[in-house]
C-alpha cells in the first residue's frame, strides 16, 4: 500500500494536469541533467524554469552509462560527473532551487541503489515529487518496484510504440502521477518530425490508462511540440534544452518560453 506521502504527490501531479486541463492547456515537461553544463549554472536554470513556462521538471541523475540516452545527454552526463555532480548533490541542487511546481527524479538504477535504501525518502525532503528509473521497466524485480511504489514518490513509468496493449494496462496499473510514453524507438535525441504512428499509439494507451500521456525522446522544436500537443496531455523536452543549456542559461529558458508558446497555440 503507498505511503500518505506518496499519495500526496500523486494528487500533485494529478492537481497541475486538472488545473492545465481547465485552462485547456498541455504541460510542458522539461528535462535538465544536474550540475551540466556546471552547478551555478544549473541552480539558475532550474530557478527560472516556471517562469518560462515549464509545468514539470525532471532533473537527471548523472550517470557513467546512460544507455537509454543519445549522445547530448550523455555528453552532459560525463561532464557533470566530472564536475563531481553525485546523487546527493543532485538532491542538494533541488533542495536548493526550491522550485514551486513538481519534480521528478529521473535516474538509472545503479546510482539510486548506489544511495542507500533511503534514497527516495531523503529525495522526498529536498523537494523531489516523483521518481523515473530509466532502467527498470515492469515486472524487472517486483520487490524493488514494490518498494519503490511505497515511497513518498509518484512512480512513473514509461510505455513504447512497441508495447502491447495488455502491457499498456500493466504499466499504467503500477504508475502514478503521468505515463511517459517514448515516442520512437532508440535513444533521446533530436529528430526531424514527430512519429508517424504516434496518434495510434497514443489511442491505444489511452483506452488502457486514465493518467496523463505525456510524450518524450525527440520532441525538440516549438513545432513538434505543438503537433505532440495536440495529441497528448504533454510533451516532454530534454536533448534540445540540455543542448541549449549549453550555450547559456539564457538560450535555455527562451526554448522552454517558445515551446510554452507552441504548445498554447496548439
Amino acid at each position: 500500500m503507498a505511503s500518505r506521502s506518496a499519495t500526496t504527490s500523486s494528487d500533485l501531479f494529478a492537481a497541475r494536469f486538472a488545473a492545465l486541463r481547465e485552462e485547456g492547456r498541455r504541460a510542458l515537461v522539461v528535462y535538465c541533467t544536474a550540475g551540466h553544463p556546471d552547478a551555478a549554472s544549473s541552480l539558475t536554470l532550474l530557478q527560472g524554469l516556471e517562469r518560462a513556462g515549464a509545468d514539470i521538471v525532471e532533473v537527471g541523475v548523472p550517470f557513467s552509462d546512460p544507455m537509454a540516452d543519445g549522445p547530448i545527454i550523455q555528453g552532459s552526463s560525463q561532464r557533470a560527473l566530472e564536475l563531481g555532480m553525485t546523487f546527493d548533490g543532485t538532491l542538494e541542487l533541488i533542495a536548493r532551487a526550491r522550485l514551486p511546481i513538481p519534480v521528478v527524479l529521473f535516474t538509472y538504477l545503479n546510482p539510486l541503489l548506489s544511495a542507500g535504501p533511503a534514497a527516495l525518502e531523503r529525495a522526498a525532503k529536498a523537494g523531489v515529487h516523483g521518481v523515473l528509473v530509466t532502467d527498470l521497466p515492469l515486472g524487472a524485480d517486483p520487490e524493488l518496484e514494490a518498494r519503490i511504489a511505497a515511497s513518498p514518490l509518484a512512480f512513473i513509468r514509461l510505455a513504447a510504440p512497441t508495447t502491447p496493449a495488455s502491457r499498456m494496462k500493466e504499466i499504467a496499473r503500477h504508475g502514478r502521477g503521468f505515463v511517459y510514453l517514448i515516442s520512437r524507438l532508440g535513444v533521446t535525441g533530436i529528430q526531424d518530425g514527430v512519429a508517424s504512428d504516434l496518434p495510434e499509439t497514443i489511442t491505444r494507451l489511452r483506452a488502457a490508462t486514465d493518467l496523463p500521456i505525456c510524450v518524450g525522446f525527440g520532441i525538440s522544436t516549438p513545432a513538434q511540440a505543438r503537433e505532440a500537443g495536440r495529441l497528448a496531455d504533454g510533451v516532454v523536452v530534454g536533448s534540445a534544452l540540455v543542448r541549449a543549456a549549453g550555450e547559456s542559461v539564457a538560450s535555455a529558458l527562451a526554448l522552454v518560453s517558445a515551446m510554452r508558446a507552441a504548445l498554447d497555440a496548439a
